[in-house]
């Protein structure tokens, strides 16, 4: 099959090594169905919007395949919320669509930049983790295509290996074409938030654990700078949607309509030396003094849960080198791992802005579903001479404590490391080898990974 690609330089939305790769767009169904059956021995990724933060969704010794244009909505109930729509659609069409008519999303990331099937293969996770589980919880069923078995409907009933493989398999079981998901009902375009300051880590962590269950929604910002007494002092926002009767009285009447202030861009590459670690510091001095106490805040739920979508582009901050997310997840009983991450930030000042702490819930059966009980630590981490090495040290860190790390954020683990965080992992190659055995479903995080035999 003679394919219109393009050449293209892609990585993750850190930035970090990218790679040159040959890239196809389908625009129709059928010319993804002609691409499909007659996809050869080359290898090749599903791809989305580009908002994982490693390699992914990267491929330079074969295809990348674009599947942002295979976008319909085919059907939704108002009776039930369930949308039943195309991979492609992205969680932003989705809440631009359904806001208006009562209806958000079930879990969303901190950006709606997302596809629909690059939710599902990275199984994301929100601020209500706590009470609600990750995405595929609001999976009713999928349509995926596999090299061995064509067209595969499967859900957590039906062909439910294949659903909980896909589950955070990144792409690796085949190309998610569609998806029934359930929305949520809600009143308003609005959130109400309780904001409180924790002056350390022992604080923000005891008021999850106490009070996290009274809230929809909970995430923490940290400052990863602060030492000894004031180590881990953080903000802790958590809230639920408004109902009518929450907003003010200017908008009782239009509880769906917000205004929009219109977004900023980053147009060039930050100089490396901007974000440094006086810079950061300083910033995280302000933030934490800035936002004092406060209870049950009306703001609209962009301002909440996507506060850096409104800024196009922000990943060029970082300067040409990038940044790595590094995310770890540790368990209840983990806790000391927890605070030696953070000495270890703090020490090396390895900076962060953009730190986010959060309190899981219960795991699902997802053989590389990332959320376990416990807590999760998210970083923006410049990159500088000896980030390797010291993501290693973090990786070692997490090892000792019965922690691991979120394969959308991953860029620089080893084979070894994540498969001792894994425990599924041995089922998820056997899966791959079953629906794939040509492999023909492949990226550099897999390559390097050994995800697939």
């Amino acid at each position: 099959m003679l394919l219109n690609t393009a050449s293209k330089t892609l990585s993750g939305w850190g930035r970090y090594h990218p790679k040159d790769c040959a890239v196809f767009r389908p625009e129709r169904n059928s010319e993804l169905k002609s691409f499909l059956e007659a996809s050869g021995d080359q290898s090749f990724i599903p791809r989305g919007l580009g908002r994982s933060y490693g390699d992914t969704a990267v491929n330079e010794a074969g295809l990348v395949l674009d599947m942002c244009r295979l976008n319909r909505m085919r059907h939704f109930d108002e009776t039930t919320g369930i949308l039943d729509c195309e991979g492609g659609v992205s969680l932003a069409e989705i809440l631009e669509t359904f806001v208006p008519r009562g209806w958000f999303l079930p879990v969303t990331p901190g950006t709606k930049f997302v596809t629909v099937a690059g939710a599902i293969a990275n199984d994301v996770h929100g601020k209500n983790h706590h009470g609600d589980g990750t995405f595929a919880r609001f999976v009713h069923s999928l349509e995926l295509w596999t090299p061995a078995l064509g067209v595969v409907t499967c859900s957590p009933s039906e062909n439910s290996e294949i659903f909980w493989a896909t589950v955070g398999g990144i792409g690796l079981t085949g190309v998610i074409l569609s998806a029934k998901i359930q929305l949520r009902a809600v009143e308003s375009a609005y959130v109400k938030v309780d904001y409180q300051r924790c002056p350390h880590l022992d604080a923000v962590l005891e008021e999850m654990e106490s009070r996290d269950r009274d809230y929809l929604y909970s995430v923490a910002w940290i400052d990863c700078l602060a030492k000894r007494a004031h180590l881990g002092r953080s903000i802790l926002m958590r809230g639920a949607h408004a109902r009518v009767r929450d907003l003010p009285r200017r908008h009782e009447e239009k509880p769906y309509k917000f205004s929009r202030r219109p977004p900023l861009a980053v147009p060039i590459d930050f100089p490396g030396f901007v974000l440094n670690n006086l810079s950061i510091k300083t910033f995280n001095t302000l933030f934490y003094r800035i936002n004092r106490n406060r209870q049950e805040v009306i703001t609209n739920y962009e301002s909440y849960f996507y506060p850096l979508d409104g800024i196009h582009d922000w990943n060029r901050m970082y300067g040409r080198r990038g940044f790595i997310q590094y995310q770890a997840a540790f368990p209840f009983e983990g806790r000391m791992g927890l605070v030696s991450m953070l000495e270890m930030l703090s020490e090396q000042k390895r900076a962060s802005f953009l730190a986010v702490l959060k309190c899981f819930g219960p795991s699902n059966p997802g053989l590389l579903s990332y959320p376990m009980p416990g807590y999760t630590l998210a970083l923006d981490i410049p990159c500088k001479p000896g980030i390797e090495e010291f993501t290693r040290e973090l990786d070692r860190i997490l090892l000792d404590h019965g922690g691991r790390l979120y394969l959308a954020k991953d860029s620089l683990t080893d084979s070894a490391t994540f498969a001792a965080m894994y425990p599924g992992v041995e089922a998820f190659r056997e899966q791959c080898a079953l629906l794939d055995p040509q492999g023909l479903l492949s990226s550099a995080q897999a390559r390097r990974l050994h995800l697939i035999k």
